[in-house]
């Protein structure tokens, strides 16, 4: 659907990149890799962006490091149309919402770390009727397309999770 409105490719990876979550940083040559894409596509589009304001730069080192500039006026929008284009909308809406004692809910693996997947990585805190949430998941899979994998731990457990364990922080998505 992105797809139809942004022609360029490696523009719609940059905005997932970004601006889902607002704490990645990324450099071209990790982009150019990640992306498989060539340096100059991915520079000219990194530039646009800068230019426009809604990324900005440093210096680390010999590398230029480009972060989502969030006090961008136009930030929360784009934001909350990459969660919409991922489906992360309906996730809330119809799953979150109606399960109840729910009190946190992460985003994991891939989209925590702004790259585009097939498969939306959550954890969920609470007590959650899994046979319940199993239901929700599987309606919601056949909206948004994508799979939906999850962890469900208890409340007395969220001080013991081992962050350190998933390939990159997860992602708060929701908070009672």
């Amino acid at each position: 659907m992105i797809e139809t409105l942004i022609s360029s490719k490696t523009r719609v990876k940059l905005l997932l990149k970004f601006f889902l979550n607002s704490n990645t940083t990324a450099y071209l040559r990790s982009l150019e890799s990640e992306f498989g894409e060539s340096s100059n596509s991915i520079r000219v589009e990194l530039n646009k962006f800068e230019d426009a304001g809604m990324l900005s730069s440093s210096v680390k080192g010999n590398k230029k490091v480009f972060k989502a500039n969030v006090e961008h006026p136009l930030f929360k929008e784009i934001h909350s149309i990459i969660l919409k284009y991922i489906g992360i909308d309906q996730v809330v809406e119809k799953v979150i919402e109606r399960l109840g004692s729910v009190e946190k809910v992460y985003l994991a693996g891939k989209f925590a770390r702004g790259i585009d997947s097939k498969i939306i990585d959550l954890v969920f805190i609470g007590d959650v009727d899994k046979n319940y949430l199993v239901e929700l998941v599987e309606k919601v899979e056949e909206v948004i397309s994508r799979k939906i994998r999850y962890l469900v731990y208890l409340n007395e457990e969220d001080d013991r999770m081992d962050w350190n364990s998933f390939d990159s922080k997860p992602l708060l998505l929701w908070s009672k």
